[in-house]
């Protein structure tokens, strides 16, 4: 085929044909390096190799992927292919003129090798990154891609791998749709909190990381955190009319949306940013809830500014919508320049391109970004530090059992890529923090990696706080220089535990 090709346009007038014959000749070479399996290869197969790959690397990457396992779970995931493009590698932001001949380039071929190429091709052109999600049926069109110098990365935009894990029968008594969402309200056990003006209630482990000292110094005044979850209850008030209740004044809470629940993935429109999970009240109470008079909790940074976005249903980020939304909830808050610090206690197991985009987007404009290290039962234990937490642009925080020694809490991941650990679960009781409830004047526990992750964002406000001047990376230094194993780093726990007395000094 090749030889007839380039004969034929080379009996042509030359400067009209030369350019098609050598486009050809590309294409079908690079058709012929690749081992076109065009057999479906089922979730369990595609789940299992997954797995397989975690266990003896630590991360999976689509890129690594085979092209039929890449292709197997595009069609798994509804054809919807997600592409990342640019000149290169760092060149990720639409910043330049190259980015709209590029994507022409790309969406061209497409078109040309897509054998259904009356179906609508585009989803969704991000005008921030450079980000297009696609139709893609035709695995000859994902060999040409994948092959091309200008595709960052090409993944299956909605392959749920959790969802098919259930399906399969590998996880029957848990379903991502619920993972780390609920609305229960728990009364406190006395010997688990400590009462302060003007009628607040410590959680006992703050004190394990000297945050009621450090408060003598830092409250987090002036300092905006902006959280990544499912969103704030409206039933509470303290996260919202009564924010600057009690000792705390003069602070202000902002809440967005940016998840679309539909299945429909040319759908726009977003729920609004009401948590209807519980994981996001949770995370954004431990962080900032006020110094309330009303016998509740307290947070870390009592006095800081609050940004919610309620980017996903809940903390696992496998589908389509939950992973452009938390893509989307990283732009915005990058974009904020009130902004200094970002907290997520959400994730997946395998990395996600545009939330890998969204991560680096808001990195580059001075955020200090912290995300959980991972908190699951046995069906996900053999998994380490989760995506995105694994990012050198992220630090990762991990929970840890109280006592003498590291120990990981029950459910909580472990691994290099860890930077420091938070005390949250009793030796004796095996309880872990306080915190307010998604109901008004109720309180709960929560803990895991999450509340870790969301108790270490506060103490870092606190010492921003305390030095508004500085960047994000002397903050990070300073949070360092604070833990229990400064200068080592241990191979499991990073840094350890912070000294929030310290830090802010």
């Amino acid at each position: 085929m090749k030889k007839n090709v380039l004969k034929i346009c080379s009996l042509a007038v030359l400067g009209l044909f030369f350019s098609c014959s050598e486009e050809n000749y590309e294409k079908d070479s690079v058709l012929e390096s690749e081992n076109l399996n065009q057999e479906l290869l089922t979730t369990k197969q595609i789940n299992d190799g997954i797995k397989s790959t975690l266990e003896q690397t630590g991360q999976f990457y689509w890129k690594d992927a085979s092209l039929q396992m890449l292709w197997s779970a595009t069609q798994h995931g509804s054809n919807i292919v997600t592409i990342g493009y640019g000149s290169s590698q760092n060149d990720f932001e639409k910043t330049s003129s190259k980015a709209i001949g590029i994507e022409e380039e790309i969406l061209k071929i497409i078109r040309d090798n897509e054998t259904s190429s009356s179906e609508k091709t585009l989803i969704y052109k991000d005008p921030v990154l450079n980000i297009i999600d696609v139709i893609i049926k035709d695995q000859s069109t994902l060999a040409l891609l994948r092959q091309n110098n200008h595709v960052r990365y090409i993944e299956p935009g909605d392959y749920k791998f959790f969802q098919f894990e259930q399906e399969n029968g590998t996880n029957k008594s848990s379903s991502s749709g619920s993972s780390g969402c609920g609305y229960e309200s728990e009364s406190l056990s006395s010997s688990d909190y400590t009462t302060i003006t003007p009628n607040a209630k410590v959680p006992w482990n703050f004190y394990k990381h000297n945050i009621p000292t450090a408060w003598n110094t830092s409250t987090g005044a002036g300092i905006t955190i902006g959280v990544i979850d499912s969103g704030v209850s409206p039933n509470q008030s303290l996260l919202g009319s009564n924010f600057n209740n009690g000792s705390s004044s003069g602070r202000s809470v902002q809440k967005y949306g940016t998840y679309v629940d539909s299945a429909w993935p040319w759908s726009t429109s977003t729920d609004g940013p009401n948590d209807k999970c519980g994981h996001g009240t949770s995370m954004t109470a431990t962080a900032t809830a006020p110094r309330n008079n009303k016998g509740l909790p307290v947070g870390v940074a009592y006095n800081a500014n609050l940004i919610s976005y309620r980017a996903a249903s809940n903390v696992v980020l496998e589908g389509y919508h939950e992973q452009k939304g938390v893509q989307n909830a990283f732009v915005g808050l990058g974009n904020n320049s009130s902004v200094k610090i970002i907290s997520m206690s959400m994730g997946h197991i395998f990395s996600v391109g545009r939330i890998e985009d969204g991560v680096r987007y808001a990195n580059n404009r001075g955020k200090l970004i912290f995300c959980a290290g991972g908190t699951s039962t046995s069906f996900t234990n053999f998994v380490g530090v989760i995506f995105p937490a694994w990012m050198s642009e992220t630090v990762a925080v991990t929970g840890i059992k109280e006592g003498s020694g590291y120990n990981k809490c029950s459910n909580c991941h472990s691994g290099s890529t860890i930077d420091f650990t938070v005390v949250m679960e009793r030796s004796s009781s095996g309880n872990s923090a306080p915190v307010l409830s998604y109901y008004e004047n109720q309180t709960d526990y929560v803990g895991g990696s999450s509340v870790a992750t969301a108790t270490t964002a506060g103490i870092a406000a606190l010492v921003w706080a305390k030095n508004p001047s500085w960047t994000k990376t002397q903050v990070l230094n300073k949070l360092k220089q604070s833990a229990s194993l400064y200068p080592n780093k241990n191979s499991d726990y990073g840094y350890g535990n912070i000294n929030a007395a310290l830090a802010v000094q």
